[in-house]
């Protein structure tokens, strides 16, 4: 979301519009507001205690509240209001229906992800969500899918939902050379390496990447991991039957793990993946290499270095990290969920997966190396799935995502804004949905 917020506001910029973009103080001592470029500036908003906070705390009353306040305290200092709000992501929303409310500007909500697709997170999500939806002017999804789904599970209405697809910056993820990718990544040991970069999270499912290996190893199906992944030792009659095990060649290979813990239990999780990856290396099975998190424009070097990309997640609005490995002509196997779905051409630009999410997770995995096994094996195969996904991916521009935000922008601005005490005086109740 970082990624998305920074990458179409400068966009946004440099087509000529001036962006604010407001965030929440992270730590003491950050300048009140921060000029990156021409036109666009970040306001430090500080707000609850100073320092990180887990995201059930940033969902505070006191929090948003003090968010809010300042954030209005921030442009009645610049004199004038704003022609039109955009928030990210739900406690964003909280806060910009607020705003709408108090100065009677429009408001357009993209939402990132949503509790009723990845599961309810923080008590009252899915019900303020249903709230921002009502009160938005335009909500902004990346995909079909994910407008579908607003409509279906809060009855957004459709005339309200505008596609804008994300972009990639091409200048940073493009082709390049495998091996001079791997030696730069210190990743050069001669087995195949698959990619996962992302939160550290069972939502994600990174631990599914680890036990997918395990069966490309082993070329059959494995006992039941510390993770819980379903029992059916290979030949057994029980589970869900020998006659659904996968059917993979066994070579070992190498996973490179990029991103840190996520969420409350994030720390636990990823010491039971360090477990799993241990036991992969004991049994020869291939190695996973744990990489923190880095800059987002050298995750190119990462993708190129891939044999193939690996997107296991069980709910994924876009999936930003299957296009930009697609511009750097690397296949994806994913997850047949969400954007997903709308990014990876099934057969042409990578794999897609059956959702392990609703059924067994054992057959997901079986499944999941299935897919991966057909990548590797496959040299052709791969080599023209990764130049159709470099092809496709081409598509997606921020400066085209810009552009078309920009005009739902203007869609939906104000008119005649004027100074913040003339707007305080004259603003009336919301224009969506009355209040």
């Amino acid at each position: 979301m970082s990624v998305y917020v920074l990458a179409l506001a400068t966009s946004l910029a440099r087509s000529g519009l001036d962006c604010e973009v407001y965030t929440r103080a992270s730590s003491a001592g950050l300048p009140p507001v921060h000029v990156v470029e021409p036109g666009l500036r970040v306001h430090h908003i500080e707000a609850g205690p100073p320092g990180p906070l887990e995201r059930a705390a940033l969902a505070d009353r006191s929090v948003v509240e003090d968010f809010s306040r300042g954030v209005l305290e921030r442009i009645g200092l610049a004199g004038s209001i704003p022609d039109v709000l955009y928030a990210n992501y739900w406690l964003s929303g909280t806060v910009g229906r607020r705003i709408k409310e108090e100065l009677g500007i429009g408001l357009l909500t993209t939402f990132h992800t949503l509790a009723r697709v990845k599961g309810e997170d923080v008590p009252g999500r899915a019900i303020e969500e249903a709230t921002i939806v009502d009160c938005s002017d335009l909500i902004v999804v990346p995909t079909l899918t994910e407008g579908a789904e607003l409509s279906r599970l809060y009855g957004a209405d459709a005339a309200r939902v505008r596609v804008v697809a994300p972009g990639v910056d091409h200048a940073f993820f493009s082709p390049g050379d495998r091996r001079q990718a791997r030696r730069a990544a210190g990743l050069d040991n001669g087995r195949p390496l698959v990619l996962f970069a992302g939160r550290l999270q069972p939502l994600k499912g990174p631990h599914l990447a680890i036990e997918a290996l395990r069966l490309l190893a082993a070329g059959d199906r494995l006992p039941r991991s510390p993770m819980g992944v379903a029992e059916a030792p290979s030949g057994a009659d029980g589970g869900v039957g020998a006659e659904a095990s996968a059917s993979c060649t066994a070579v070992p290979c190498d996973l490179a793990v990029i991103g840190g813990p996520s969420g409350a239990g994030g720390a636990d999780y990823v010491k039971g993946m360090r477990i799993l990856a241990a036991e992969l290396e004991r049994t020869g099975g291939g190695r996973v290499h744990f990489i923190p998190p880095v800059a987002h424009e050298l995750l190119s070097t990462y993708y190129r270095a891939a044999d193939v990309c690996v997107v296991p997640s069980r709910s994924e609005s876009f999936g930003l990290v299957a296009l930009e490995a697609a511009a750097c002509g690397t296949p994806v196997v994913a997850t047949d969920v969400g954007g997903l779905s709308e990014i990876v051409d099934g057969g042409s630009t990578g794999l897609l997966v059956g959702d392990g999410a609703a059924g067994d997770e054992g057959r997901f995995v079986e499944s999941l190396a299935e897919a991966l096994s057909a990548v590797i094996d496959d040299g052709e195969l791969a080599s023209r799935m990764g130049a159709a996904a470099a092809w496709k991916a081409r598509r997606y521009t921020w400066r085209s995502a810009a552009a078309k935000l920009g005009a739902l922008a203007a869609e939906v601005a104000s008119e005649g804004a004027g100074s913040v005490d003339e707007t305080l005086a004259t603003a009336g109740a919301c224009r969506a949905c009355g209040r």
